[in-house]
Parts: C-alpha cells; sequence; structure tokens
C-alpha cells in the first residue's frame, strides 16, 4: 500500500463543534465546505483528522460502559501544558495518570463528542525510535 496520509475520522452529531475542538488542539484549522464532513488540518498544513456527522451517535462510556470503537495516543512533550489546553477546550478527564509528576505517563480524556484520547509522556523521540527500528529483526 503506497499511503499519501493516514487520517483518523472521528463521528459526531455535532460536526462543527468536534472539528473545531480537533482543530484547536493541534494548533490548526477546519476545513469545512461540506456540513456533513470536515476536515481539520495541523498547523504544519497536515491532513490528521476528519469528523463526519452521524446524529445518532451515542458517545462511548470508558472504561466500562459503551464500548470505544478506536482511541488516538498523542505523545506530548510537556504533559501540564497539554492537560490545560485539553481540558480549557472542553476535554473531559476520565483517568489520571498514576502520577502526573513521573518521567513517563499517561491521562485519559474524553472530547466533546466523548470519545477517548491519551496525551502521554515519556516516549521515545523520533530519533530514537528509528535507532531502535534500525536494529530491530522484524522476522523474530
Amino acid at each position: 500500500m503506497d499511503r499519501i496520509r493516514h487520517v483518523v475520522v472521528f463521528d459526531a452529531a455535532d460536526v462543527a463543534a468536534e472539528s473545531a475542538f480537533w482543530a484547536a488542539m493541534l494548533d490548526g484549522s477546519v476545513v469545512d465546505e461540506d456540513p456533513q464532513f470536515h476536515c481539520v488540518i495541523d498547523s504544519q498544513g497536515n491532513w490528521l483528522v476528519g469528523v463526519q456527522r452521524a446524529p445518532d451517535h451515542v458517545p462511548p462510556d470508558w472504561p466500562h460502559g459503551q464500548p470505544q470503537q478506536v482511541h488516538v495516543d498523542f505523545h506530548v512533550t510537556d504533559p501540564a501544558a497539554a492537560h490545560r489546553r485539553a481540558i480549557d477546550l472542553g476535554a473531559r478527564l476520565l483517568q489520571d495518570a498514576t502520577d502526573p509528576e513521573s518521567d513517563e505517563g499517561h491521562r485519559v480524556y474524553a472530547d466533546p463528542a466523548g470519545h477517548p484520547f491519551c496525551l502521554g509522556w515519556g516516549h521515545p523521540t523520533q530519533e530514537q525510535l528509528a535507532q531502535f527500528l534500525a536494529t530491530y529483526d522484524r522476522n523474530d
């Protein structure tokens, strides 16, 4: 498969609110020419998120209720700032980190339409990942 990009698409009853939330989280913008589907473009001009109208959308109730279909993990360098931004934009904290001050961890949130997502920190950098993959034997 020769990929151009990968886009995560969320269902939402309120396409405008959902796409505005993700655009703000990604410091991006919304392409909203179609009222049934919005594209969220990040600050570098990459199309990362789509939001499609689902008038009967039932939000997941993580972790024990209505099951989630997918969730997104964002690896961040400043977890405190990312947390404040998510909350200020309307996310709900579903599960706090065991120790928010630790070198590695994650928090689980719900976006305005109820989709779970995580903000994690302490993960390998892109360079560390490339070094690991260069030595990883995929045939084991």
